[in-house]
C-alpha cells in the first residue's frame, strides 16, 4: 500500500474511533437455567433485563437517517371519481392507467385488498389515532423501542421532525372510501408502527424492532438506513443480523418475514446501495423510485441489490405522494425512496392476502417475475440471460400489484434454497485512479464456476471483496435471477476517485441459488 494511501486508511479509522458513542446499554450471554436465571443476574447487580440475547458487546449509537426529502413540492390534482377520498385525484402512481401505475385497481377489483394481512412500519412512531388511520390499527403490530413501552405515538415538536413513520403507513393502510385524506395500497391490512428512531438507535434497538411479534407480523417497511453520504459503507450489526436470520428461517410460523427496503436517498452524492449493508442483504426485498415521468430522480442510488421499482418525488415540477401527516392530517408532499418502499409493502400484502403460504424467498420470484419496465428510463437497461430486462437504478422494473395478485393465486413455493461457494485465488490489485482512460482506470478479476451440486438457477450472487478499509465486504447481485451459475464471472472495479487504491480480491464468490422443479 503505497504512503497516501495508507494515511487515509488511518485517517479514516481514526475518524470513526473518535465519533463512536457508546450507552450505558449491555448486550451480554449468562450461562445458566434460561430466561428466569438471566433475570436473577440482573436484578442482583442493579440491572433490567430487556431483551434475550446470546453475546456480550456494549451497545454504540449508529446513524440512521429517513429517507425522505424536506422540500415541499406542490402536487396538481387529476379528476377522478372512483373513490371519495378528497385527495384520491392526485394520486397518480395509482389511478393513471395507460400501464404508468403501479396497477392496484385490478386487485381492488377482484376484493383484493390486504385483508388479514400484518404491516408494520419500523420508523420514528405511529399516530395510531389518525382517523384515516384507526381502523386498521394494530396494537400487537406495534411497540416503542425509545420508551420501552406499547404506545408508538410520536413526539411531537415544532418542526414535526416525527411525521415519517405516519406518512409511511397511510401509504400502506390508509382507509378507503371514508372521505378522509387518501387510500392506502392495501386499505384493509392491518397497520401497525415501531417507534425506534425517535432517540439513540443501537444495534439492540434495531434488533428488537426487527424481531416484534414475528408470527404475527408478515411485513416490516423500512424507510431508513445508514447515511447516504457517499462516504459509509455499514449494516447491521451482529443483534440486528440475528434478527434478521430469525425472521426469515421462523417468523410467519417458518415462511419467513417479508422486509422491505428502501434503497436509499446518496445520488447526489453518488452513494451506492451496495454500500448499504440493509438493502444489499439477501432477506430484504430492496425498493428504489422512479419519478412520475419515469426518470431516475436525483436523489436515487444505483446497485446491482435493487430488487424493484415504485414511483416518487422527482424535480420540482413533477408530482410527489399523498398519504396521511402528523395531527390527524394530510400531505401531498411525501417524497424518496422512504415513499416507494411503504408502496411495495402494500402491494406485498395484497399477494399476500390471496396465497398466505408464499415463503420470503416466493415473494422476491413473484417481484422480479411480474416487475415492468414500462415508462422507466435509464442508460443502462439490459437483458440478463433468460430475457429479462435489468438496471442498477430500476431492478427489474415497476412493481405491479394485479400481476403479483394472479400469480401469486397460482404460485407453487420454492424448493429449498441451495448454496455454492467458489473460492478464487487470493489477488492484490491496485486500481487505478478515474483520470485514467478506460480501461486503464479499471481492473477486471475473473472466476470459473465449473460446478455447484444439485443447483441450477441462481437468485442473490455475492461476491466479498476488500478494499481499503473494508474487509470482505459482501457486495450483492440480482441480476442473473434464474441463469444457471456455470461459467466464467467477472468482475470488475472502477475507481471513482482522484487517488488510486489497494483492493484484495480473491474472497469466494457465494451465489445463492433455488433448484427448481
Amino acid at each position: 500500500m503505497g504512503g497516501a494511501a495508507l494515511s487515509a486508511a488511518l485517517l479514516l479509522a481514526g475518524a470513526a474511533c473518535a465519533a463512536a458513542v457508546y450507552t450505558d446499554e449491555f448486550a451480554l450471554c449468562v450461562d445458566g437455567q434460561g430466561e428466569a436465571h438471566a433475570r436473577r443476574v440482573a436484578q442482583k447487580h442493579g440491572f433490567e433485563l430487556l431483551h434475550q440475547v446470546t453475546f456480550v458487546e456494549q451497545q454504540r449509537v449508529r446513524r440512521r437517517t429517513k429517507r425522505d426529502l424536506l422540500r415541499p413540492e406542490r402536487a396538481p390534482r387529476y379528476r377522478s371519481t372512483y373513490l371519495n377520498d378528497p385527495h384520491w385525484p392526485q394520486m397518480w402512481y395509482l389511478n393513471r392507467g395507460a400501464g404508468l401505475d403501479m396497477n392496484v385497481q385490478g386487485a381492488w377489483s377482484q376484493g383484493v385488498t390486504g385483508r388479514g394481512v400484518v404491516v408494520t412500519i419500523l420508523d420514528d412512531g405511529l399516530e395510531k389515532d389518525h382517523p384515516d388511520l384507526i381502523d386498521n390499527y394494530d396494537p400487537m403490530a406495534s411497540y416503542d423501542v425509545n420508551s420501552r413501552d406499547t404506545d408508538p405515538q410520536p413526539r411531537y415538536d415544532l418542526n414535526d421532525s416525527n411525521r415519517h413513520g405516519t406518512r409511511c403507513a397511510g401509504e400502506v393502510a390508509g382507509g378507503a372510501n371514508n372521505s378522509l385524506c387518501a387510500v392506502g395500497v392495501a386499505f384493509e391490512a392491518n397497520i401497525g408502527g415501531v417507534r425506534m428512531l425517535d432517540g439513540e438507535v443501537t444495534d439492540a434497538v434495531e434488533a428488537r424492532s426487527l424481531s416484534l411479534n414475528q408470527q404475527h407480523i408478515d411485513v416490516y417497511s423500512a424507510s431508513w438506513g445508514p447515511d447516504d453520504d457517499g462516504e459509509t459503507v455499514d449494516g447491521p450489526g451482529e443483534l440486528a443480523r440475528r434478527a434478521f436470520k430469525e425472521g426469515i428461517i421462523n417468523g410467519r410460523g417458518g415462511k419467513g418475514s417479508i422486509f422491505v427496503w428502501a434503497s436509499g436517498n446518496g445520488g447526489r452524492e453518488r452513494d451506492n446501495c451496495n454500500c448499504d449493508g440493509y438493502t444489499n442483504s439477501l432477506w430484504t426485498l430492496s425498493i428504489s423510485s422512479a419519478t412520475e415521468n419515469g426518470h431516475v430522480p436525483w436523489y436515487s442510488e444505483a446497485c446491482s441489490s435493487t430488487l424493484a421499482t415504485t414511483y416518487s418525488s422527482g424535480s420540482g415540477l413533477e408530482k410527489q405522494i399523498v398519504t396521511t401527516d402528523l395531527h390527524r392530517g394530510c400531505t401531498t408532499t411525501h417524497t424518496g425512496t422512504s415513499a416507494s418502499a411503504p408502496l411495495a409493502a402494500g402491494i406485498c400484502a395484497l399477494a399476500l392476502q390471496v396465497n398466505e403460504r408464499l415463503t420470503w424467498r416466493d415473494m422476491q420470484h413473484i417481484v422480479v417475475r411480474t416487475a415492468r419496465r414500462a415508462n422507466l428510463q435509464a442508460p443502462d437497461w439490459v437483458t440478463n440471460g433468460v430475457g429479462r430486462n435489468v438496471s442498477h437504478s430500476f431492478g427489474y422494473g415497476l412493481m405491479d400489484a394485479t400481476a403479483m395478485v394472479n400469480l401469486a393465486r397460482r404460485w407453487t413455493p420454492v424448493p429449498e434454497q441451495h448454496k455454492c461457494e467458489t473460492p478464487s485465488s487470493h489477488v492484490d490489485k491496485l486500481v487505478p485512479a478515474s483520470q485514467l482512460v478506460p480501461p486503464h482506470s479499471m481492473v477486471v478479476l475473473t472466476l470459473t464456476v465449473a460446478q455447484c451440486p444439485s443447483v441450477k438457477y441462481m437468485e442473490h450472487v455475492q461476491a466479498r471483496i476488500s478494499l481499503e478499509g473494508h474487509a470482505e465486504w459482501p457486495f450483492m447481485t440480482t441480476h442473473n435471477w434464474d441463469e444457471s451459475p456455470l461459467g466464467t464471472w467477472s468482475l470488475k472495479i472502477h475507481n471513482d476517485g482522484r487517488y488510486s487504491a489497494p483492493a484484495a480480491g480473491g474472497a469466494p464468490v457465494r451465489p445463492s441459488y433455488a433448484r427448481r422443479r
